[in-house]
């Protein structure tokens, strides 16, 4: 199967924007909850999603659930780069707060911890 293939092909784009997305999205989610340790871990929890996703799409096209040649080490490894990218982007993102705001947050957080 690995023949028919390509390294570089739009099912391989599609993969890489599919688990981006994901992770952007479970990240943005995540962010806005009012657990602390959900916030301080939504790029995990956003990258993790989305590689189950991956891998549930992979194993789903293995079983014959979708019509497909089967699953695809280089689908999976599309999945991954899509992943990696969106936590690159969004520590990147992180990066430009004001310190001030991270601050503000990281104060918040210890309250938090302080009350319960």
């Amino acid at each position: 199967m690995e023949e028919r293939d390509p390294w570089l092909a739009v099912d391989k784009l599609e993969h890489l924007i599919a688990c981006f997305f994901i992770s952007v999205l479970v990240a943005t989610l995540a962010r806005r909850s009012h657990r602390s340790f959900i916030r301080r871990r939504r790029v995990a929890l956003g990258s993790v999603t989305a590689l189950a996703a991956g891998a549930a799409k992979e194993a789903g096209d293995e079983i014959g659930l979708w019509k497909s040649a089967g699953g695809s080490v280089r689908d999976a490894a599309a999945d991954a780069l899509g992943v990696v990218l969106a936590a690159a982007i969004l520590a990147l993102a992180d990066s430009f707060k004001p310190s001030g705001q991270r601050r503000r947050r990281s104060d918040r957080d210890r309250e938090e911890l302080s009350v319960v």
